[in-house]
């Protein structure tokens, strides 16, 4: 069992990105999936989370209305599209994987699968 992040890069202010988290050896449609990130120096915070029962989403108030987080069952991925990207959204970002009905107001210790990390610099 294993998660992929992908799609992190450098890209100037305003800009945008798409990251995706991909699975293998199960199915993330079972699973509520979150991004968080951790930028230098700070503690990792959760950016966005979509739930397993139903599809609702959230997101940390920093990134409303410019991160949109959904699910592409078809290629088994959780998908963040990143918009209007400013300098302070520069951080390692992670996917990661929860079975608990509360994983995405909950802490972080209830999510148990995490992928790799993918870099994401903004920057001009």
């Amino acid at each position: 069992v294993q998660l992929q992040a992908s799609g992190g890069g450098l890209v100037q202010p305003g800009g945008s990105l798409r990251l995706s988290c991909t699975a293998s050896g199960y199915s993330l449609r079972g699973y509520t999936v979150a991004w968080f990130r951790q930028a230098p120096g700070k503690e990792r915070e959760r950016v966005s989370c979509i739930r397993a029962s139903n599809n609702a989403t959230t997101s940390a108030d920093s990134v409303k209305g410019r991160f949109t987080i959904s699910r592409d069952n078809a290629k088994n991925a959780v998908n963040l599209q990143m918009n209007s990207l400013k300098p302070e959204d520069t951080a390692v970002y992670y996917c990661a994987t929860s079975r608990h009905i509360y994983a995405c107001s909950g802490p972080q210790e209830y999510f148990i699968s995490w992928g790799q990390g993918t870099e994401v610099t903004v920057s001009s």
